[in-house]
């Protein structure tokens, strides 16, 4: 069995692969393993430092003359409530997340693949099995949950879960400065019009309550289409070479 040193991760570089953001471009990446009893420290020193968690490997973009991925983080304290976003908390009223350990199921796999099918048709994951969804899950040496979104029931305030279908999944990281979204998907379809924006909406309350001050959303492409809705969510800070910094 192949063994990684922890405490002194090593970094390697991916071979140049077309850019799945900005046509004609190609990508590298930078990459370490995320194992052992030092990975949750490592995953918060390399979240903070642009980097992103996939399974039990982190990495962050290293392409030749081009630096248009930024990584960005809503800032908690003062996040602003924009009548858009009010509308959006207000129309999953009786949503609730359920905070659960990351183990997968059959349920969510099926929403995760009428998901890619209706968003994401031609991506790289459309061809993940049941095996492949639960080691992206379960995959992990970090501190890490999965939150079910449910419609409220009337136990909800005693078990803290919702009932009836299940509307939306986020696998998420805890950070010592905040929550790392690291994937997410919901209803397809007119239903779920609105529910990306909310579960990043519950992910800042549910930031705000646990007195964490970020909450990391990956990396922006400024041109790419699916990921503008990302720079809605101010205030926010971008990674650049001076460091975070708030976003104009």
């Amino acid at each position: 069995m192949t063994r990684h040193p922890t405490e002194h991760p090593q970094f390697y570089l991916t071979a140049p692969a077309p850019c799945p953001y900005l046509e004609g471009r190609q990508e590298r990446k930078v990459f370490t393993h995320l194992i052992g009893h030092h990975a949750p420290a490592l995953n918060d020193v390399l979240t903070q430092g642009g980097f992103r968690r996939s399974q039990n490997i982190a990495y962050r973009p290293a392409c030749e003359g081009c630096r248009a991925c930024i990584s960005i983080r809503v800032r908690v304290s003062d996040f602003r409530w924009t009548k858009s976003f009010k509308r959006t908390w207000k129309q999953f009223g009786d949503v609730v997340g359920m905070r659960l350990p990351p183990s997968p199921s059959a349920e969510q796999y099926d929403l995760f693949s009428d998901y890619l099918q209706a968003r994401h048709e031609n991506g790289g994951m459309t061809d993940m099995s049941i095996l492949d969804y639960a080691m992206m899950i379960e995959d992990t040496h970090v501190d890490t949950m999965v939150l079910e979104y449910r419609r409220r029931g009337p136990d909800t305030f005693l078990s803290g879960s919702g009932e009836g279908p299940l509307l939306a999944v986020a696998l998420t990281d805890q950070l010592a400065d905040g929550l790392s979204m690291v994937y997410s998907f919901y209803q397809p379809g007119e239903r779920g019009r609105g529910l990306g924006t909310y579960m990043i909406l519950e992910h800042i309350e549910r930031a705000r309550k646990m007195r964490l001050p970020y909450v990391y959303l990956g990396y922006w492409v400024e041109g790419a289409a699916k990921m503008a809705y990302k720079a809605r969510f101010k205030p926010q800070e971008h990674l650049t070479p001076d460091g975070w910094i708030e976003a104009k």
